[in-house]
């Protein structure tokens, strides 16, 4: 049995009306395929471009190791010459991926590359971010702490990415004060055997291929999957519910903290006992042995 998957909705292009009506407003995924076409990235934003403006950059690393009390929040695995690890994900394989690196702050260059979408979302215009990895390297289930919508650009290559809605949340092995599911769940080959309660959770795939854009809405949990060595940039825009804005604060400055705090005091048992209440608060909601 396979996750169930519906494909996300595709467009060549949108009216700012038409995307804000149908698609912000009633929080629904949405891929674009040429909004980027008539960007300066559209031609020139690829792995050998990135190595020759920003190759001397020391960059923050992350791979497919378990969470681990002896690591904060988000921190990162490893550090790398930019240089070094564009070479690398044009090698061979890799699982070390660039995670939510603020480059234009690095590169401002960059910024003359691009621009700013004409929609009625708030966007944060300080917080461009990247995001690398390498053939078949996967970022595992989760949604994103300050609840943003969220428009994805992916360069170089192709990229899988499988959204679940906040109503999914059920169905997913949450793990308690934090932003992500069980890491042992494997998205692409689900066993339902261990995790019963996937198989009724519905969600949404798509690929995206170089200059195309995938709307996430607030507090969609999304999980990528390289399907080549590539590139993404994330456009964040600030929570259009009051609903997921308090949580977002609730996040950043409570849960997040919390969470930290315990690490520290527990150490891997908090790590072991969150895993566990991820199983049996999700079993005991949906009244499975």
């Amino acid at each position: 049995m396979k996750l169930q998957l519906t494909e996300i909705d595709r467009v060549k292009t949108i009216s700012k009306e038409d995307f804000y009506n149908h698609y912000v407003k009633k929080q629904k995924p949405l891929v674009i395929e040429q909004l980027t076409t008539d960007w300066p990235a559209y031609e020139k934003w690829n792995l050998d471009y990135i190595k020759s403006v920003a190759g001397e950059k020391i960059i923050p690393l992350y791979d497919d190791r378990p969470v681990s009390h002896k690591e904060g929040f988000n921190q990162a695995h490893a550090k790398m010459r930019m240089s070094d690890y564009i070479d690398l994900l044009q090698s061979k394989p890799t699982n070390y991926r660039i995670f939510a690196y603020n480059i234009m702050k690095e590169i401002p260059s960059l910024q003359k590359d691009f621009q700013w979408p004409d929609t009625d979302l708030k966007i944060i215009k300080q917080l461009p971010m990247l995001f690398f990895g390498g053939e078949n390297s996967k970022v595992f289930m989760h949604y994103d702490i300050d609840y943003p919508n969220i428009l994805h650009f992916h360069f170089h290559g192709e990229k899988q990415c499988i959204l679940f809605e906040p109503n999914q949340t059920k169905y997913l092995y949450k793990v308690p004060h934090a932003l992500i599911s069980r890491e042992d769940i494997d998205f692409d080959n689900p066993d339902f055997e261990k995790w019963p309660a996937l198989q009724h959770a519905q969600g949404l795939i798509c690929n995206l291929k170089h200059g195309e854009m995938l709307y996430m809405p607030e507090g969609y949990w999304h999980y990528m999957k390289y399907i080549t060595p590539g590139f993404s940039m994330s456009l964040r825009a600030l929570p259009r519910s009051f609903s997921n804005f308090s949580k977002a604060i609730y996040n950043i400055f409570v849960m997040r903290n919390f969470d930290n705090l315990m690490r520290r005091y527990k150490g891997q048992q908090w790590i072991d006992h969150k895993n566990e209440k991820a199983i049996v608060n999700t079993h005991k909601k949906l009244n499975i042995m």
